[in-house]
């Protein structure tokens, strides 16, 4: 029912009013800097994917990479990963069925980044549960469940605007993830959610980006006002991948407020669905940020074409011809 590009695959159950939601997820970054709150995160967030998608978050299994654990170092990110793997799960209600473990996983420059993939399995209780990534109707409210915080450590901003990956991660407070994917499934469940989608790699503006030209043939667009957070320097509000945030459009955003009060989550109303003719655009205190929709869905959906239809270069040639060597 979901394939590729929503924040999770939805696979129908035949003969039942049921489907099965599946993600897999882990930031090889975050559990670099920090191998238990990366692999804390892992969980969460894939959970996170699963309710975006009306799922119950189920049980995982798990895909364990790693160097040479008869390094110290790296025996110590195996230990930490799998401790804050059962923390996350133990919190969430997600038991671990199974899984493997890759070992040994290093060049000549040093081992891979320690990566504990999580596999994550969610039930659909009926098929009109079933909730898509992008926004689809103007006029819709759009409310953003969680909270924004300055956190930039090994976030994809680092990564592509100052190669460099430093810093802490963002903290993953299991108890407030337990309440944002309860609020989120009740909301489902209430008929008031049309769209739901996780905010985690690249931030909020990524995801909201993502919100309006993810659907190819039926983009959107958006006005978002996120001026209210004066306090946060600007990097971190669009950038920042604090956890436990999930952008959701609705037609009803009072009843979307009154079901994250009652769960404890904060929620704000920041914008507004628009028509895809209208620029995407983010309000600012002092500023604000506009583009095309169809200028992201451009960059979003052509970028891997371009690059595989390129002519070779002479460079690439030779690459090659070293690889081969």
């Amino acid at each position: 029912m979901i394939g590729p590009g929503g924040d999770a695959a939805v696979v129908r159950i035949r003969g039942t009013d049921r489907a099965i939601a599946l993600k897999t997820d882990c930031n090889g970054r975050y559990a670099f800097l920090d191998p238990r709150e990366g692999a804390k995160i892992a969980v969460a967030e894939a959970a996170r994917n699963v309710a975006c998608a009306g799922g119950r978050p189920m049980a995982i299994t798990n895909n364990l990479n790693f160097g040479n654990p008869k390094r110290p170092e790296v025996y110590f990110q195996l230990r930490e990963a799998v401790g804050g793997m059962k923390e996350a799960c133990e919190a969430l209600g997600t038991p671990v069925t199974g899984g493997n473990v890759s070992l040994y996983n290093e060049n000549p420059t040093g081992a891979v980044y320690p990566t504990p993939v999580i596999g994550m399995v969610g039930l659909v209780d009926s098929l009109t549960h079933v909730t898509r990534s992008a926004f689809t109707t103007p006029g819709d409210a759009i409310v953003l469940l969680g909270e924004n915080t300055d956190e930039l450590g090994g976030s994809e901003y680092l990564a592509r605007i100052h190669d460099a990956v430093a810093g802490r991660p963002p903290h993953c407070d299991l108890a407030r993830e337990r309440a944002v994917i309860a609020a989120l499934l009740e909301a489902i469940r209430d008929g008031t959610v049309r769209s739901a989608h996780d905010c985690a790699d690249g931030g909020l503006a990524t995801a909201l980006a993502e919100c309006v030209m993810m659907e190819r043939a039926q983009p959107t667009s958006a006005r978002v006002d996120l001026s209210t957070w004066r306090s946060l320097p600007r990097r971190a509000l669009l950038f920042g991948e604090a956890q436990g945030r999930v952008i959701v459009s609705t037609p009803d955003p009072e009843a979307v407020l009154a079901i994250a009060a009652r769960q404890g989550v904060p929620a704000r109303r920041i914008g507004e669905v628009m028509p895809a003719t209208s620029p995407f655009t983010i309000v600012l205190d002092g500023g604000s940020l506009a583009i095309p929709v169809s200028a992201l869905a451009d960059a979003y959906h052509e970028t891997i074409p371009r690059v595989m239809s390129r002519t070779a270069s002479a460079q690439d040639v030779a690459l090659a011809s070293d690889s081969q060597v």
